[in-house]
């Protein structure tokens, strides 16, 4: 199968950030997408340490080395250092990406740019969380040029501050190493309007499931009809559908 042809899904997790910290395992995933036609998807968990999450992203790879492509988690630990895990990760355990979430920990130069400078290193991209602190961004991007940033939710989850959606496409107008994760993005004229402005090359869905309302494969058929809905052309669907996300982890 052609990567431009594929459906990957960029946003995954084994562990999730609600109330719950719901864990899913990677037969349950592996089902969802059978069920609703994803070919791969990105898989990692937070609201656990990095070690343990990188755990988790091994194991479920291990069982589904076709299917499933695991990111490592970069969450600060007084217990042990973390710079060595990601990139033994990368290295050695074939982790495509690295993710980090300012919903649990601060994204000041101090601790995020280690890994930020890690992941230019590397050549392995970063998706991280911004909870629409777009001045991150913009700092963030413009000091590491070599580091690609994969913003996700379009700058905050679910979210319908519009000015913020424009504020964070416009960093990627201006940044190249910018790319725009569409995933809770509830608004379907700025996947549209992210597209136009960007370019589909830099513009990746994912469904941030699983998610089991009303079911997990219905979950991730739904969204994947809001990219199909935005109006963007069957080219662009291609592309922020899978081509984009395999061009960029190179799978």
């Amino acid at each position: 199968m052609r990567a431009n042809s594929m459906i990957i899904d960029s946003h995954v997790h084994l562990k999730h950030g609600n109330a719950e910290k719901t864990e899913y395992t990677a037969e349950a995933i592996i089902e969802s997408m059978d069920e609703s036609g994803v070919d791969k998807s990105v898989v990692f968990a937070i609201c656990t340490t990095a070690w343990t999450a990188v755990e988790m992203a091994a194991d479920a790879q291990s069982q589904y080395p076709d299917r499933l492509i695991p990111y490592a988690y970069a969450l600060p630990s007084t217990e042990r250092p973390i710079l060595d895990i990601l990139e033994d990760a990368v290295v050695n355990g074939g982790f495509k990406g690295i993710k980090i979430h300012c919903g649990e920990c601060t994204l000041a130069d101090y601790v995020s740019d280690p890994v930020l400078k890690l992941a230019g290193k590397l050549g392995v991209p970063c998706l991280i969380d911004f909870i629409g602190r777009d001045a991150d961004l913009n700092r963030m991007a413009r000091s590491f040029p070599d580091t690609r940033i994969i913003a996700a939710h379009l700058g905050r989850y679910l979210g319908t501050d519009q000015p913020l959606m424009d504020r964070f496409i416009a960093i990627a107008e201006a940044c190249d190493n910018v790319y725009l994760d569409i995933s809770g993005v509830i608004l379907l004229w700025k996947i549209r309007e992210a597209v136009e402005r960007v370019g589909a090359s830099r513009v990746i869905w994912g469904s941030d499931g699983p998610y089991p309302t009303p079911d997990l494969a219905t979950y991730i058929r739904t969204d994947i009809a809001k990219v199909k809905a935005s109006g963007i052309s069957e080219t662009d669907q291609q592309a922020v559908l899978g081509g984009t996300i395999a061009t960029l982890l190179n799978i």
